[in-house]
């Protein structure tokens, strides 16, 4: 693109931060030389997404072939002729052997890698990109949110994973995220254990009580500051307990209020 880049890489190793570490120091240099300039040509950090093998992995190949159009570089009918896509490098016989085409030719109908199959896939795309502006624009924006891209049982294997990790400190890092996506993790991981608590205190969170110090919202609240890292922000949010600022003395009084209270002996 003009000021920005996508790829849509497979690693096999962990190792993407060692990876975009050398591809954009290595082009900052060159760039810096070719145009005798200093700095930094990239603002700030690559935002990285955990992408599911297969139907995912291919709709965010058409979203990355699609940018040219959404930026109004090129038109429809020429979206094949951009040199800098890989959709430009797909159908030529020189084409790298990094650039990996089974997965987009296989979701977009089982196409076989020829110049038909590639022809075929050119008209599929060309319909795709001639579609309601607005309604196309919707449905690829929504791959560029987030930190994951994929199946409802992806998603919960790789919160799994994550909060199985042993270092706390540790746990996100094989997101290689941007700041954003790793709260957006963190968020998700502190509402899966939030309704395992619910079902586990018998509460429904469906029907919480209005008042902030609801019985039952205190309890939640109460559990999950002793078994996540969930903010007071999130939690006061998401639970409707009124501004995240006074969370913290509200369950302070709670526990007091707990501790305080006589302790009563089963009768044998």
């Amino acid at each position: 693109m003009r000021n920005h880049f996508h790829l849509a890489v497979e690693t096999p190793e962990p190792n993407l931060s060692e990876g975009m570490k050398w591809l954009q120091g290595t082009w900052a240099r060159r760039f810096n030389c070719h145009r005798g300039e200093n700095g930094r040509p990239f603002q700030g950090r690559y935002q990285a997404q955990h992408v599911e093998p297969g139907r995912a992995l291919a709709q965010v190949a058409h979203y990355i072939h699609l940018n040219p159009l959404r930026a109004k570089i090129v038109t429809p009918g020429r979206l094949g002729e951009y040199r800098w896509s890989s959709l430009f490098r797909f159908p030529s016989p020189g084409r790298p052997e990094w650039l990996v085409a089974e997965t987009v030719l296989q979701e977009s109908g089982g196409l076989p890698d020829s110049r038909t199959g590639w022809q075929r896939y050119a008209a599929f795309f060309a319909a795709w990109a001639e579609e309601n502006p607005s309604a196309r624009d919707e449905r690829f924006a929504r791959l560029s949110r987030g930190w994951i891209i994929g199946s409802t049982a992806f998603r919960a294997e790789l919160r799994h994973e994550l909060r199985n990790q042993v270092e706390r400190a540790g746990r996100f890092e094989i997101l290689d995220a941007d700041r954003d996506a790793v709260q957006l993790a963190r968020a998700e991981l502190w509402e899966e254990r939030l309704r395992e608590l619910a079902q586990g205190l018998g509460i429904s969170l469906t029907q919480l009580p209005v008042p902030p110090s609801a019985l039952e919202k205190l309890r939640l609240a109460v559990a999950l500051k002793q078994q996540t890292s969930a903010s007071n922000g999130w939690i006061a949010q998401r639970l409707q307990m009124g501004a995240a600022s006074g969370l913290a003395s509200r369950l302070h009084r709670f526990r007091r209020g707990r501790s305080d209270q006589p302790q009563v002996c089963p009768m044998s």
